[in-house]
């Protein structure tokens, strides 16, 4: 049986998967769902995806457990219900409005990624107060608080981090140094600032549960512990193979989850394996809104970029260094794409297909590759390797139909498996110009509104200093009685827009 390695981001080592009675389990932290995922949501999603297609492969479908939850209960979406509200609607109908149509768009664009649905995907709200489910959160703290690792203080119930000696061993910090880096809320009611919430009260207004502290709803950190612990634990009691998430979530999230779950169960860890990808950036600039570099799928998808060529470019930089998404990785992924599509017609005037060919001969082209710390680069390699023998008429039959059976199989493997039925993009230069277009927009009316806001406070040096670079780079604004317009003039530069007034 092949061997499958990770990076195991507590013991800075790659470290074999070793399954237990042939099984394993995977829990990656998923989405927050107030608002649309953008590509650096969609990261963890594709590359945790192309693991498990890689487990259920060398382990057998029914032997891999997938675990993927909703966090839809957090303070991000109290305050985006009082935000958009309608006049007689209740916070808590808003509430419920946002989480619902949040998860259903999160849910379309990972399919539209080729996503493969996890074996759960489980609500927080679902394992609040719940003593059907095991472990689920209230009685998980009561636990914590009867082993001296938790305490009451005012309404809220604390993580006594002193009282876990474990605790920072998987950012590899001291406390002192991670609160000298750490936004913490230092409160009065805590013994350590350092200490993290599991119980808060909530207000008439704010989603709440009852619980032995009074009502309330729980910290952020408690419902993965107990949703992992509730979904996983029966099979694989108090230690699960793989946890996975970004590597923005290893401090705080992933290290007071793992403290508070160790804490409760008696264990030096809750995972083997702690897995994690890196950053994303766009055009070289971290990814935000102020910048108007904010992507999301959905613009993507509006866009006309098929999901094929957002996940090639996703999977193209291994998963653990950072990924600069850019409108010439765009390029290059879309021409791949197109190029695996005459292949895929190729394969299938051979009778080959992708479905039934998954199992075929993987070895080769892409399963040595995935299995050593899911090298996806030196993957999509050997996928397009074999696309490229398929439309070679000059080769031997037998070397073509060997060709056929691995590039399907290497499809499947790594989630192109949708590839025959996604719509093209029209041209190569469409797809570039497309994400250029996006960015342009999004930057320009970022800074307009930086603009206005700048003359209505009546700074009017910085107003003029907007202005004045986006004329140096080309772009055109009229102020009407309605706000300011724009055009790009013949000379538009677009690196001179990202140079411009940041």
């Amino acid at each position: 049986m092949t061997e499958i390695r990770l990076w195991n981001t507590r013991d800075r080592e790659e470290q074999p998967v070793v399954p237990r009675d042939g099984k394993v389990g995977l829990y990656v932290c998923g989405p927050t769902v107030y608002d649309r995922a953008h590509i650096g949501n969609a990261r963890p999603a594709v590359v945790f995806d192309v693991l498990f297609r890689l487990l259920r492969h060398v382990h057998g479908a029914d032997n891999v457990t997938y675990v993927r939850n909703f966090t839809d209960v957090d303070d991000k979406i109290n305050a985006r219900a009082a935000e958009t509200r309608a006049p007689r609607e209740s916070v808590m109908d808003a509430v419920t409005r946002i989480t619902a149509e949040t998860t259903q768009w999160y849910l379309d664009d990972m399919a539209a990624l080729g996503c493969l649905a996890p074996t759960h995907m489980p609500r927080a709200t679902a394992y609040v107060n719940a003593p059907d489910k095991p472990a689920d959160m209230v009685r998980l703290i009561e636990t914590l608080i009867a082993k001296g690792h938790a305490y009451e203080a005012e309404g809220h119930v604390l993580f006594a981090v002193e009282s876990w000696e474990g605790y920072g061993s998987l950012s590899r910090r001291s406390t002192d140094e991670l609160l000298a880096g750490a936004r913490v809320d230092v409160a009065p009611y805590k013994r350590n600032p350092m200490d993290f919430v599991l119980w808060k009260p909530s207000s008439d207004d704010q989603p709440g549960w009852e619980s032995p502290w009074g009502r309330g709803r729980p910290g952020w950190h408690i419902e993965c512990s107990a949703m992992a612990k509730a979904i996983l634990g029966p099979i694989f009691g108090d230690r699960f193979q793989i946890h996975g998430g970004g590597i923005d979530l290893v401090f705080p999230h992933h290290e007071n989850e793992r403290a508070q779950s160790c804490a409760a169960h008696g264990v030096d860890d809750m995972a083997d394996i702690w897995m994690h990808n890196g950053y994303l950036m766009v055009e070289g600039e971290k990814m935000s809104k102020s910048l108007g570099n904010f992507i999301t799928v959905a613009d993507l998808r509006a866009k006309g970029i098929p999901g094929e060529v957002i996940r090639y470019v996703l999977l193209k930089t291994h998963y653990k260094q950072p990924l600069d998404w850019t409108a010439h990785a765009v390029d290059e992924a879309s021409k791949v794409i197109s190029r695996w599509r005459r292949a895929l017609d190729a394969a299938r005037h051979l009778g080959y297909d992708v479905i039934e060919n998954r199992e075929a001969k993987t070895s080769q082209a892409v399963l040595p590759q995935l299995a050593n710390n899911l090298n996806t680069w030196n993957a999509l390699r050997g996928i397009d390797v074999m696309a490229q023998r398929l439309l070679d008429n000059r080769l031997e039959e037998r070397f073509i139909t060997e060709a056929a059976e691995m590039f399907c199989s290497g499809l499947w493997l790594l989630g192109f498996d949708q590839l025959e039925g996604a719509e093209s993009i029209q041209s190569i230069a469409e797809a570039e110009k497309l994400l250029l277009d996006a960015l342009v927009s999004e930057r320009i009316d970022a800074l307009l509104a930086d603009r206005a806001g700048a003359r209505k406070a009546k700074d009017f040096t910085r107003a003029d200093a907007i202005r004045e670079g986006l004329a140096a780079a080309g772009v055109e604004v009229t102020d009407t009685p309605e706000g300011a317009t724009w055009t790009l003039a013949p000379g538009f530069d677009p690196a001179k827009l990202r140079e411009s007034t940041t």
